[in-house]
C-alpha cells in the first residue's frame, strides 16, 4: 500500500452528495443523517470505480462495508470523494447508438400524387381541362406507391376521383349536345 493514498484521507467534498454537482449553500450536509437511498447510490460510484479498475478488490469491500455502515452523509462523501461520477465522465460525448436504433427515414411523398391533386383541384376553375392530367398522374402515382412505399396514396385518390368527375361532366356535356343537335334537326 506504499505510494497510495487510503481512502480516509482524501478531502472531503463541498456537495452533499459527492456523485451530484454541489450547489451554492449545501454547507450544513456533513451531519446530515444518511438514507438508505444515499448509501446506495455511494455503493454505485464505488461499484463504478472498482470495474474501470480505480481499486484492488480488497479497498472496494472495505469501502463499501464502510458506506453500509456509515450514519451520515458526510461519512459517504469521504469515501467516494477520490472517484469520478460514474462509468462515463459527464464531458464525455454520449456514445454513438447502432443503426438499428436511429429512426428510419420517412418515406417521401410522390409527386405524381401531389401533382394527380393539384389538378384535380384545378379541374374546377379550369371547367374540367385538367380533368384527363389528373386522373392519368393519379394512376400513375398509385402505381408507384404501391411498388415503392412512398407516401400520398390519398392525394393520388384524391386527383383519380376529381379527374374522373371532371371527365364524366364533359363526357354529359357532349352526350347532352349531341341529344339537342339530334333533336333540333
Amino acid at each position: 500500500m506504499e505510494g497510495r493514498r487510503r481512502f480516509g484521507e482524501v478531502l472531503v467534498s463541498q456537495s452533499p452528495y459527492p456523485w451530484q454537482p454541489w450547489q451554492p449553500g449545501q454547507q450544513q450536509w456533513r451531519g446530515m443523517l444518511a438514507s438508505h437511498a444515499d448509501r446506495e447510490r455511494a455503493v454505485d460510484v464505488l461499484r463504478a470505480g472498482f470495474g474501470e479498475g480505480r481499486m484492488e478488490r480488497e479497498e472496494f469491500e472495505e469501502r463499501v462495508a464502510r458506506a453500509y455502515a456509515a450514519r451520515t452523509v458526510g461519512e459517504l462523501a469521504v469515501l467516494v470523494a477520490d472517484l469520478p461520477q460514474g462509468p462515463v465522465p459527464p464531458s464525455l460525448p454520449a456514445p454513438y447508438a447502432a443503426g438499428a436504433y436511429q429512426p428510419l427515414p420517412r418515406p417521401r411523398t410522390n409527386q405524381k400524387a401531389v401533382g394527380a391533386a393539384v389538378c384535380g383541384l384545378l379541374c374546377v376553375p379550369t371547367l374540367g381541362l385538367t380533368g384527363i392530367p389528373a386522373v392519368v398522374l393519379g394512376h400513375a402515382a398509385r402505381s408507384e406507391i404501391r411498388r415503392t412505399g412512398e407516401l400520398g396514396e390519398g392525394l393520388a385518390l384524391t386527383g383519380c376521383v376529381l379527374g374522373w368527375l371532371a371527365t364524366a361532366g364533359w363526357a354529359l356535356v357532349v352526350v347532352l349536345l349531341a341529344v339537342v343537335s339530334v333533336a333540333v334537326g
